[in-house]
């Protein structure tokens, strides 16, 4: 199993393989090593791969499926075939058009289905990738994504207002 997440100690951006292994894993960037908490890993069955039941990084237990993928690069292909087709449509190519935005669908579609899934936290936004880790955790939760939101946008005020006095 793999994570991409942000260290709680030096704030960069970090990738650890094979989490699983040991009781800790190290950051990429600084080198501090986070715990593994107990009871995190449990072993998959009949040999199976090993289970996640919480996040790694953070005492988070609420996780969510979705593609690993970079949300913005989705929208940026979506943006430019939209871009393009409205070109072609001032041109009065209706083909053209069309075609366009078939092929951005198309491609929407290929990429939905190729395109593996991942396990991110709500909390901390750690990304687990691997076999089998996304069986026990459903898909994206609005209400406890803008729980954790606000949470942390009342952790920024209250900081910043600590450093004001």
């Amino acid at each position: 199993m793999n994570v991409v997440f942000v260290c709680p100690e030096c704030g960069q951006r970090a990738v650890a393989t094979s989490v699983e292994q040991g009781e800790a894993f190290p950051c990429s960037q600084c080198g501090s090593q986070l715990a593994v908490p107990t009871a995190a890993i449990v072993p998959g069955e009949a040999d199976g791969p090993p289970r996640l039941t919480r996040c790694l990084v953070c005492p988070s237990t609420e996780l969510f499926v979705r593609k690993n993928f970079p949300q913005r690069l989705g929208v940026g292909i979506v943006v430019a075939g939209l871009g393009l087709s409205c070109v072609s449509w001032a041109y009065h190519e209706m083909i053209i058009t069309f075609a366009i935005l078939f092929s951005t669908a198309l491609l929407d579609v290929m990429l939905f289905f190729l395109v593996p899934e991942c396990l991110t936290c709500y909390r901390c936004g750690a990304r687990y990738t691997g076999p089998g880790i996304t069986e026990r955790f459903g898909g994206f939760n609005l209400e406890t994504h803008e729980k954790y939101r606000q949470q942390a946008a009342r952790r920024g005020q209250s900081s910043a207002a600590a450093s004001g006095e």
